[in-house]
């Protein structure tokens, strides 16, 4: 059996998770290009499923899933990877990398405030600062994108990642009710196989119209590293440090996928960051001091 693993571990996975996140929401949309969307998508799932066949066997002496609990397995799947998935993929595109990495700097305030709503994990009176700050993010946001020069050419990139936005905020929160009992490695399965099912069949329906032949060899290898970023890796690292962490703790981790997204966008995506981005990420990182002084934080990192 595994020893248990420390909050240290618990928070190094956390990071681990959204740094991996923040690439691949950045780094996906290049396979637009010769993936579309229902293929990319269903193609991701089905070689992750591949991989973690194994983990499917549930561990012996473990207990079986609820009904509730095969529930709360769907709308993860349904809202935490399917539509955040189509959301985040659409927004980059329209919005850029800068702008995704801007809005998903509100993550930490919307996870605690669900955490709270759903789990009763009451907040601290620093929460309201978070809150206001990351709003205080997105509307600047907004306001630029309305009165910028881009406003016209992509009027949907804000709203699609703001529904990405509350898509990864409530998986982020209701793993938490899974990953008390069961083993980390089985929950992503099981979330993983639900995507599978909701995704191929529009999958299937896209293939006629897709020209396989003509995708190169690094598209095929792009797309085998996201399916385990973004459905393995990610998704397990996740869950094994929300087994140890409550959820509104382990929310403050997520700032750390719009400093990667937004890294991406800048080394790799040619972005240029503005004045108007500097300041959101400052109001971001502001929360997240706000969030992570000792008050907040209910766990010690041992060296």
């Amino acid at each position: 059996m595994n020893p248990p693993l420390s909050p240290r571990g618990a928070a190094f996975s956390l990071a681990g998770s959204m740094l991996l996140v923040g690439v691949y929401v950045s780094a996906a949309p290049l396979l637009l290009a010769w993936f579309p969307l229902a293929v990319l998508a269903s193609l991701r799932f089905l070689l992750a499923g591949l991989l973690m066949l194994p983990w499917l066997r549930r561990p012996a002496g473990a207990p079986a899933l609820s009904a509730s609990e095969h529930r709360l397995l769907f709308v993860q799947a349904l809202f935490g990877n399917v539509l955040f998935t189509v959301l985040m993929l659409e927004g980059v595109a329209r919005g850029g990398a800068l702008l995704a990495g801007s809005v998903m700097a509100a993550l930490p305030a919307a996870v605690a405030l669900l955490a709270w709503a759903l789990l009763g994990e009451k907040p601290g009176p620093r929460l309201g600062g978070a809150v206001a700050l990351g709003g205080a993010g997105i509307a600047l946001l907004a306001w630029l994108r309305h009165a910028g020069p881009s406003a016209a050419a992509d009027p949907w990139g804000l709203p699609l990642l703001l529904g990405a936005l509350g898509c990864e905020a409530l998986q982020a929160v209701l793993g938490k009710r899974l990953s008390g009992r069961h083993a980390p490695r089985f929950i992503t399965a099981g979330i993983n196989l639900w995507c599978l099912v909701l995704c191929l069949p529009l999958g299937l329906a896209a293939l006629p119209a897709w020209p396989a032949a003509a995708v190169p060899a690094g598209a095929w290898a792009g797309l085998l590293a996201y399916a385990l970023m973004a459905s393995v890796l990610a998704v397990w690292l996740w869950m094994r440090g929300l087994s140890v962490l409550p959820a509104s703790t382990a929310g403050l981790f997520t700032v750390l996928l719009p400093l990667s997204a937004a890294a991406v966008g800048l080394l790799v995506g040619g972005e240029r960051a503005g004045p108007g981005h500097a300041l959101a990420y400052a109001l971001a990182l502001g929360g997240l001091l706000l969030g992570a002084m000792p008050g907040r934080m209910r766990f010690r990192l041992r060296a």
